[in-house]
């Protein structure tokens, strides 16, 4: 038995994983599924119980992390969720701590993953920074003098939901324009369906049925031109929202997670540009634009895993 792991759980609209980690970062075993194979939060629960009692690997849990759409630090609630099958207010934290009866904390998924870079990652040098999550949605972690940023309520960082376009394209969030419905795989996909009518020249992507975001990225490499045209749009849409969130808390870099911050199109050099185009001249040049080193290590365990460590080092 190895003693003193934190189990790591990431809730995501598509799939759900988890894992124990040791406090070197060490991920000693793992499992993913399907979110929408559990239509109730308590499936999910006893599912993880009894395959981590299978394994006999209870004993060595000290703490549970949760990273969840929505999720409420304060409150260890999640609270609807948008991208969920789960509606409502789940009290997820309680519902562990409940069987596993060891400490839970639940948090956003991005500030899970902003605790992953600071005690793992690419952010391990700095006290401010800003992740940011480029999945099924956008999410972001706020970092300012080595803490995470939650607000009064629990809630700071909805930074996908920042509105971009006026009565742009409709979110989850049953808002119009939100940044997340440009920047991310789901609006990358949506680009493609919104700018094919006024695309002129030859593309591959006409001939795939369901283009992915990676279709798009994966021919942007191999220079077809609309493919292109998507990626350039997506990154001025971020490069210029990173512009204006730079004059709430003036980070020293955004650190870029998730299939389209690892494109091989370098897509945050193109982010990098449209921000210092259209940034406040007090902070030009001085705001890096950073690739997670946690990408190929399953960042979502080792951030919620983090999150124990970080709380549990504080008591």
């Amino acid at each position: 038995m190895i003693d003193y792991l934190a189990l790591g759980i990431d809730i995501g609209g598509t799939s759900s994983e988890y894992g124990l980690v040791t406090r070197d970062g060490e991920i000693i075993y793992e499992r993913d599924f399907p979110t929408k194979d559990f239509p109730l939060p308590v499936q999910l629960i006893d599912e993880i119980y009894a395959d981590l009692e299978k394994q006999g690997l209870l004993e060595s849990i000290i703490g549970v992390g949760i990273g969840a759409p929505n999720g409420n630090y304060f409150t260890g609630n999640i609270e609807y969720a948008p991208n969920l099958v789960w509606k409502g207010i789940i009290p997820l934290a309680k519902m562990f701590e409940e069987k596993f009866k060891k400490p839970t904390f639940l948090t956003n998924d991005a500030n899970a993953a902003a605790m992953g870079e600071m005690i793992f990652g690419n952010a391990r040098d700095l006290k401010d920074f800003v992740s940011i999550t480029l999945g099924t949605g956008l999410g972001s972690g706020i970092v300012v003098d080595g803490k995470i940023v939650y607000g009064h309520d629990g809630f700071a960082g909805e930074f996908g939901h920042i509105r971009m376009v006026p009565n742009g394209r409709l979110c989850g969030c049953s808002r119009k324009g939100c940044l997340e419905t440009y920047c991310s795989s789901t609006g990358v996909v949506k680009s493609i369906h919104e700018l094919e009518s006024i695309n002129k020249s030859f593309s591959a992507l006409t001939f795939i049925e369901n283009p992915t975001a990676k279709d798009v990225f994966d021919w942007a490499d191999q220079n077809d031109l609309f493919a292109n045209e998507i990626v350039e749009f997506t990154a001025q849409m971020l490069g210029s929202a990173l512009a204006d969130f730079a004059c709430f808390s003036s980070p020293k870099a955004y650190v870029l997670f998730g299939g389209i911050a690892q494109s091989k199109m370098n897509f945050a050099k193109r982010v990098k540009q449209h921000l210092e185009d259209n940034i406040l001249v007090i902070y030009k040049n001085k705001i890096d634009i950073r690739i997670s080193t946690l990408h190929d290590k399953n960042a979502a365990v080792l951030g919620t895993a983090a999150h124990v460590f970080w709380e549990i080092n504080k008591k």
